[in-house]
């Protein structure tokens, strides 16, 4: 066992947070959100989503988000990049516009899930990335793609390996230069992770993907942790333990950033991000969403 030197916090909390969270940030706050993380150290943060104002209220205004980081300082001094989730053409278009450094795709390896989530099957969700991957490809902007349900469904139960890698293969051939495998209900322990992943890197290489972990059962951080045994070395987290899935009853939320970190240090494993800083973000985005601090860490200190 190997454990790496090194590991890459992508912060998904401006995203796949805030869009699950009841009560609705201003363009202001998101923004402030973001540059704190930035500031702290984050290199890479999930800034917002081109999907439907109708579907996702928490995520409309991204554009003038993204206007707001791109004309102020604190990108340039951070080095941060931000990325756009795009279910479609249009939200790419947007992305592109309004000054995304990257955007996310993304599809489930359940059928149910997938149904429910976006209206298509599994086989469909992927063929209509087809016309955003070659748009990309044009202007050379990265492409992330996201495959949820890795362990099991709300749905169907539990998910098999081999339905995962062949998805997160189609997205890696397709040109996603990273996949993130996402255990949306968080009803991961660390076998069935290992398992899934022994059988996606089979398909695509380790340093190319990332985990994504929902901490129902308070399983996440094992579930990293075993992830990092088998050199995975990129991991998504929420500043406090920010979002849920609607689409999935009993989801309790994403890892909190703050818990992550505080694993990393004790094991002597590098991120260059700013603990106590990120603690102190925690705190101050829960009061302004007028909710309590999940973070174990955060509670702590």
């Amino acid at each position: 066992m190997t454990l790496p030197k090194q590991v890459e916090i992508i912060e998904v909390g401006p995203r796949d947070g805030l869009q699950n969270e009841p009560n609705i940030l201003s363009t202001q706050l998101r923004v402030e959100l973001i540059e704190r993380l930035a500031k702290a150290g984050i290199q890479k943060i999930e800034a917002g989503s081109f999907v439907s104002p109708k579907w996702v209220p928490q995520m409309a205004g991204t554009d003038l988000v993204l206007d707001k980081l791109n004309a102020s300082s604190v990108k340039q001094q951070s080095g941060a990049k931000y990325a756009a989730l795009t279910p479609n053409l249009k939200g790419l278009e947007g992305a592109i516009k309004h000054g995304a450094d990257e955007v996310a795709i993304f599809s489930a390896a359940s059928e149910s899930f997938t149904q429910k989530n976006i209206n298509c099957s599994i086989e469909e969700s992927l063929q209509r990335f087809d016309t955003i991957m070659a748009q990309a490809k044009k202007v050379n902007m990265p492409v992330r793609g996201y495959v949820s349900t890795v362990i099991g469904c709300p749905y169907e139960g539990d998910i098999a390996p081999k339905k995962v890698a062949q998805v997160a293969s189609y997205l890696y051939e397709m040109g996603c230069y990273e996949i993130s495998l996402g255990d949306t209900i968080g009803v991961g322990t660390p076998l069935k992770f290992k398992n899934m992943l022994n059988e996606v890197m089979k398909k695509v290489p380790c340093h190319k993907l990332a985990v994504h972990c929902h901490n129902t059962y308070g399983q996440a951080l094992t579930n990293i942790y075993a992830s990092l045994e088998l050199g995975i070395n990129k991991i998504d987290s929420s500043v406090a333990g920010l979002g849920g899935c609607p689409y999935a009853k009993g989801a309790s939320g994403n890892i909190a950033t703050e818990d992550v970190l505080f694993m990393l240090n004790g094991m002597d494993i590098t991120t260059n991000i700013n603990l106590d800083e990120v603690i102190n973000i925690g705190h101050w985005i829960c009061k302004a969403l007028n909710r309590e601090n999940q973070s174990k860490v955060g509670a702590a200190y």
